[in-house]
């Protein structure tokens, strides 16, 4: 076992997500997603923004099985996953809700953080284990008898977030994973996600938080309408302005400002690099 959890898999030459031309419209008629396709590789930190609307939760439950695809559009490691049941899917890949009361229903901390594993039967030491690591890489270790409910939001929020890390799947999914947390909490939360990347794991990030992106992410999917807009290294999406408008989706304020600053020079992501910047302009005065 190394750091947080076991590494994922040393797949490194396949893509963790792959779909295929996918469509899909609600019952009502209205089209949530036209015709996406998306290949995303085994260690990859994506992050996926769109306004409310986008498709973006949607595209996500086709990845979980909450909506099922049809034969030969979305693969798992290679693996389609048609005909494959949610319980399969969450082996694999672990989804993290906006919203942690949808996922949350034990009255303590610890079984709820604990159920999938049980429903795995693994054996109870594991189970104690994974548990316990996981608790304790969101900073609620004290908190293990509480009844969830009694929690703060930003607190069940990381009970949610335990329950998916104690699973150790190789692919992690997150909706708005900052919802609810002081800043402090924030980067807590961000660093984990971080770490969970370097040892190997693929995570993918829903977000409306463009300052949360220019920060972690390494690759950005927008999404306007059920369609794919851009897709590419945070640096190029993000000097895209002028298609970013078109979602009302901003860069960050730090991103903008270099863009005025600076406008022939690589876009500035973070403060740190807008102090670099500010240096080099006042070492060449």
């Amino acid at each position: 076992m190394s750091g947080l959890f076991v590494q994922a898999s040393e797949v490194t030459s396949m893509n963790a997500i792959e779909i295929k031309d996918l469509s899909y419209s609600y019952e009502s008629g209205l089209p949530a997603l036209k015709e996406i396709n998306l290949s995303i590789k085994q260690g990859e930190l994506v992050a996926l923004v769109g306004q409310n609307g986008a498709g973006k939760t949607t595209m996500v439950k086709h990845l979980i099985g909450l909506i099922k695809a049809n034969k030969d559009k979305i693969s798992i490691f290679g693996q389609d996953v048609f005909g494959q049941r949610v319980s399969e899917l969450a082996k694999r890949v672990g989804f993290v809700f906006q919203n942690p009361d949808h996922q949350i229903f034990h009255d303590t901390v610890e079984k709820e953080v604990a159920f999938g594993l049980i429903n795995m039967g693994l054996p109870k030491a594991e189970i104690s284990e994974r548990v316990e690591k996981a608790l304790h890489s969101v900073g609620l270790e004290s908190q293990a008898g509480d009844y969830p409910q009694s929690l703060s939001r930003g607190q069940r929020q990381r009970v949610a977030l335990a329950s998916v890390l104690a699973m150790q799947t190789e692919i992690i999914i997150l909706d708005e994973p900052t919802t609810g947390q002081d800043y402090h909490e924030r980067l807590q939360i961000m660093e984990l996600v971080n770490k969970l990347n370097q040892e190997g794991h693929t995570v993918v990030f829903i977000t409306h938080d463009m300052a949360l992106v220019a920060n972690y992410a390494e690759r950005v999917i927008v999404l306007c309408q059920g369609r794919i807009i851009l897709d590419g290294p945070v640096r190029e999406v993000l000097s895209q302005q002028a298609k970013l408008a078109q979602t009302l989706l901003e860069p960050p304020q730090i991103t903008m400002l270099g863009s005025r600053l600076a406008p022939s020079s690589e876009v500035i992501l973070t403060v740190d690099e807008m102090y670099t910047y500010l240096q080099k302009v006042q070492e060449g005065d």
